[in-house]
């Protein structure tokens, strides 16, 4: 039997059009291995509601290999030092993998390629991030033109199907135990709501696919709608690698009915990819440079608005919600947050970086690139992105898109008031006594974003 070679995974769990293992099989004993690395993303570590999906995604992938006579390593540590140390343990000279764009995981790559022979593959995106061009030669910073031009390239290719059986070396290397990670919340358990809500892994995914496809020609319209059930959910199968883009793709354009919406939602995680390939930096640096001088608010009563978004007792209905279904099920539908983002940017004049680390540690979802562009388009601050001077006004948004039922089912203390009256209760002089008043005005906090951009 050859040498075996080592497959290394990160945010690709599935083994499905994986072209990483695809090539790994094809040339003998394969090694599949994840590395538990929060030295290599230091800041940038998982926060908690990531971790609770990692922990299932990597149960449900250790059982896909199992199927396949295979197996999943799991160690702990600095990735360039596991896989130098496992290439020694197991004689592997070689390393598979899919690239990926985050600055810590390109770091990674070529710490890596210093001492192995790294063989990097593309298929997270629909195209290699960076590959589409102005007719310059420059990659594109506004969506828009930077869609156009993906356009050409697509439909990308059919996905390959999952090996039939994954070559096994004669001796496996130890393990770590999952259960001894640590990735699940205990003391309190705060995932009840996760439980109900999500099936992480491949398996859920394609279900989750299969589910929205019939829907996806109507993603248009419902997706603006709170209280309706017509986003995919996909967001996090995605971020995870459960399933590739590509699937998805091909699965849209067999559906009923124009979905060019939804592929255009697809097509932004790529634009994402292709933003932090330009500023690596983005998560923490404005991409409008003349919006450096903002004055954010901080100090105790910023803190006291801080803690109120967080936990959904702002007043505004709508933000209240979002907030409490983010908390309870590590996911908020995409109208509202937009809405509770602007609210906390402009209505509470809160540097957008603040909550870009809130939604960091809370969403399943939360995806470096992903996360940083949209709310650096929301903030104003970003290369393609609103205008700071355009405030969201969540009471009109809230009415506009019908949020009603979605207010009753994340906000229990609002349910009974009528549609008339339950986007803005203190407005309609029946605000119950267990629900917070406004902690601002609307037309307060404007002014005073508008001042503190004009100055």
């Amino acid at each position: 039997m050859r040498g075996a070679t080592l497959l290394w995974l990160r945010r690709d769990l599935r083994l499905g059009d994986q072209a990483a293992l695809t090539a790994a099989a094809g040339e003998g004993p394969v090694i599949p291995v994840y590395i538990l690395d929060d030295e290599t993303p230091r800041h940038r570590r998982m926060g908690g509601a990531s971790r609770w999906w990692l922990h299932h995604s990597l149960q449900s992938l250790g059982a896909d290999l199992r199927d396949k006579g295979s197996q999943l390593i799991l160690r702990c540590g600095k990735s360039d030092e596991v896989l130098a140390a496992l290439a020694t343990e197991t004689g592997a000279t070689r390393v598979h993998c899919l690239r990926h764009y985050e600055p810590w995981w390109r770091n990674a790559e070529k710490a890596v390629a210093t001492s192995l022979d790294l063989v990097c593959h593309d298929g997270n995106y629909l195209v290699p991030p960076g590959s589409v061009t102005t007719g310059a030669g420059q990659p594109y910073k506004i969506y828009t033109p930077f869609w156009r031009a993906l356009n050409e390239h697509m439909p990308p290719p059919e996905p390959a199907p999952a090996p039939h059986e994954i070559p096994a070396p004669d001796h496996w290397p130890e393990s770590d135990r999952l259960n001894d990670w640590g990735l699940l919340p205990d003391r309190p358990d705060w995932a009840g709501g996760f439980r109900k809500e999500w099936t992480p892994g491949e398996a859920g995914a394609i279900e989750r696919l299969d589910d929205f496809i019939p829907k996806a020609a109507h993603y248009d319209v419902g997706r603006n709608l709170p209280s309706e059930e017509s986003s995919s959910r996909l967001s996090p199968h995605l971020h995870f690698g459960e399933i590739s883009p590509a699937t998805v793709w091909h699965h849209a354009l067999k559906a009923k009915g124009d979905t060019t919406v939804f592929l255009k939602e697809i097509a932004w995680r790529d634009y994402a990819q292709n933003v932090i390939l330009q500023y690596p930096d983005y998560g923490k640096a404005n991409g409008r440079p003349a919006l450096d001088g903002l004055a954010w608010r901080s100090g105790k009563a910023a803190d006291a608005d801080l803690s109120a978004w967080q936990t959904g007792r702002t007043g505004y209905p709508i933000v209240d919600a979002g907030m409490r279904q983010l908390w309870a099920t590590g996911w908020m539908h995409n109208r509202v947050r937009m809405i509770a983002a602007s609210f906390l940017i402009k209505h509470l004049l809160i540097d957008w970086r603040i909550g870009e680390q809130w939604f960091w540690d809370t969403l399943v979802d939360a995806d470096y690139a992903s996360n940083s562009v949209n709310w650096q388009w929301t903030a104003g601050t970003g290369v393609d992105s609103n205008m700071f001077v355009r405030i969201m006004a969540p009471l009109t948004q809230s009415e506009k898109f019908d949020a009603g039922d979605y207010i009753r089912e994340w906000v229990p203390e609002l349910a009974a008031l009528s549609d008339a009256a339950i986007h803005d209760p203190e407005a309609a002089g029946c605000r119950p006594k267990t629900y917070p008043a406004k902690i601002i005005g609307h037309r307060e906090a404007r002014e005073r974003a508008l001042a503190a951009v004009r100055q």
